[in-house]
């Protein structure tokens, strides 16, 4: 162990779906044989934790319940069966917090299908507290030269979003279109997108994120809310006029689900990645058959797309917007959510 480890500390609560959010303490865990416990610096606030709140899915959460699955911070204890992380390591807790490990699904690479897969801040207790459990084997390997704060948002939205990009099969020199481009998975998909050597069409709407998502690198923005006709502005964003090669869905509503086989190009993929509550894809047969299109859901990257994820931002090749927060603060940005007035993404500081 490094130091003296408190037996008390700071978290963000909810005792029964619905919230309220509770800032108040709780007791510090200790790390079973194969866990890690984090002393987390900054987490990212996601989307997924306010469904967690709400009880949004099919998927029951823990009660009472610590939310989040963006933290960043030092390993502070190790269980003895961990022998490939060191105390003082940085490390961070993702939405995957453990798997099976030996089950099809794990041994090809696709352990966030694990039927007994831990989610960080939703079957177990998540990273809005300053000390936060792991499995060693999932745990991300955050490399020191990398700030906490600004790596926090990567540990979920960048891996996620970078891992539907590859699901696309999108190739450099091609064009993306992301929907919901001004918001937290948005903003990093645009990133990850022109790091990959995609065009990048952004579709949101309102003049802030407009500005905001060419700046990230997205050669055309479509402000759904201004056109007359989507499908044919972004068609007509594209060079050949016959659409993006890929769409990344990462909405918050259902209606761009619907649109997206309307507008991608021949043989195009949709990738849904966000998850409006209740929500359903609808596609026309015909033109889809006729069309050779794809549509394909992707989840959360597994370990080899985190480090993957991880070392484009070491790289310099993202710069995520993001705004910090004290976590006390957290019911604030979930307000905002459920309002639709953020822009970017947040982090809360787990010191205040």
């Amino acid at each position: 162990m490094a130091g003296r480890i408190p037996d008390k500390q700071w978290a963000m609560v909810i005792e029964k779906t619905g919230g309220p959010v509770e800032y108040k303490q709780i007791p510090v865990q200790k790390p079973g044989p194969d866990e890690v416990l984090v002393n987390i610096k900054y987490s990212g606030v996601c989307h997924t934790d306010l469904h967690a709140v709400n009880g949004d899915w099919p998927l029951p959460t823990k009660l009472p319940l610590v939310g989040g699955h963006e933290g960043a911070g030092v390993v502070v204890a190790r269980g003895e069966l961990v022998k490939d992380i060191e105390i003082g390591d940085h490390a961070g807790i993702k939405w995957l917090n453990g798997s099976c490990l030996s089950c099809d699904f794990c041994q090809t690479g696709d352990e966030p299908l694990c039927a007994k897969a831990l989610l960080s801040g939703y079957t177990v207790d998540g990273s809005f507290q300053q000390y936060a459990i792991g499995k060693a084997a999932h745990v991300a390997r955050i490399p020191k030269d990398v700030p906490l704060d600004a790596i926090s948002p990567i540990l979920c939205a960048g891996i996620t979003v970078y891992k539907g990009l590859k699901e696309s099969g999108a190739r450099p020199g091609q064009t993306v279109a992301v929907v919901g481009a001004g918001g937290g998975l948005g903003s990093l998909a645009c990133q990850y997108a022109k790091a990959m050597g995609l065009q990048v069409i952004g579709i949101d709407t309102g003049d802030e994120k407009a500005a905001m998502v060419k700046k990230l690198g997205a050669h055309t923005f479509v402000d759904f809310a201004k056109s007359s006709n989507v499908v044919k502005d972004v068609q007509a964003a594209t060079e050949d006029g016959l659409g993006p090669h890929a769409v990344i869905l990462v909405a918050v509503n259902e209606k761009p689900f619907q649109q997206a086989t309307e507008y991608v190009r021949p043989r195009g993929t949709v990738i849904a990645i966000g998850l409006p509550a209740g929500a359903f894809l609808r596609a026309p047969v015909f033109e889809t058959v006729i069309g050779v299109k794809t549509i394909k859901g992707s989840y959360v990257g597994n370990r080899k797309d985190t480090s993957e994820a991880i070392d484009f931002y070491r790289r310099g090749m993202i710069n995520a917007p993001f705004k910090v927060i004290g976590m006390s603060e957290l019911q604030k940005v979930y307000d905002m959510m459920h309002e639709g007035k953020i822009a970017g993404r947040y982090v809360v500081d787990t010191s205040k």
